[in-house]
C-alpha cells in the first residue's frame, strides 16, 4: 500500500492506505478524528464535510490519492477551543437536537461565510441547502449562520 502525506489541521501526517480510500475513512479509522461523520456515503447529505484549501468538500467520496499535499481542515481544527464565530453562534442559538449533522453543517457555514461575509437569508438557505438535518433544525441553522455573519 502507498504512503500519503497530508496536512491536516496544520499538522503534517503520513498514512498508509489504498489509493481509493475516501478521506473520511482516513480521518476516522487511521487518524481517529471522529468529528467528521459518515452519513450517506455518496456525498449527498453533508455530514462528512471538511475544508480542503478553505473550500467545503464531502470527504466520504474523495479518494485520498487525489488530495495528497492539500491543506485539510476538519471540525477539530476549525478552532482550538470551539470559539470560531460559527461554533459560537451554534451554541448561542442552541442549534443541535441530535447533533449528528452539526459538524458538517458548521464546516459548510464556515466556508460559506469566508466567501460571503454579509449574506442574505436566501443566500444562506442556498449555501446550506445541500446539508441534510434529520431533526429539521433548518430554521435554527439559518439563524445561527446569520448571527455568525454579524459576529465575524
Amino acid at each position: 500500500m502507498p504512503n500519503y502525506t497530508l496536512k491536516i489541521n496544520g499538522e503534517q501526517v503520513t498514512v498508509t492506505v489504498d489509493a481509493d480510500t475516501p478521506l473520511l475513512w482516513v480521518l476516522r479509522d487511521e487518524l481517529t478524528m471522529v468529528g467528521t461523520k459518515f452519513g450517506c456515503g455518496i456525498a449527498q447529505c453533508g455530514a462528512c464535510t471538511v475544508h480542503i484549501n478553505n473550500t467545503a468538500v464531502r470527504s466520504c467520496s474523495l479518494p485520498i490519492s487525489s488530495i495528497e499535499g492539500e491543506s485539510i481542515t476538519t471540525i477539530e481544527g476549525l478552532s482550538d477551543n470551539g470559539t470560531h464565530p460559527v461554533q459560537e453562534a451554534w451554541k448561542e442559538i442552541d442549534v443541535p437536537q441530535c447533533g449528528y449533522c452539526q459538524a458538517g453543517q458548521i464546516m459548510t457555514a464556515a466556508a460559506f461565510l469566508k466567501e460571503n461575509s454579509s449574506p442574505t437569508k436566501e443566500e444562506i438557505r442556498e449555501a446550506m441547502h445541500g446539508n441534510i438535518c434529520r431533526c429539521a433544525s433548518y430554521n435554527r441553522i439559518e439563524k445561527a449562520v446569520e448571527l455568525a455573519a454579524k459576529n465575524s
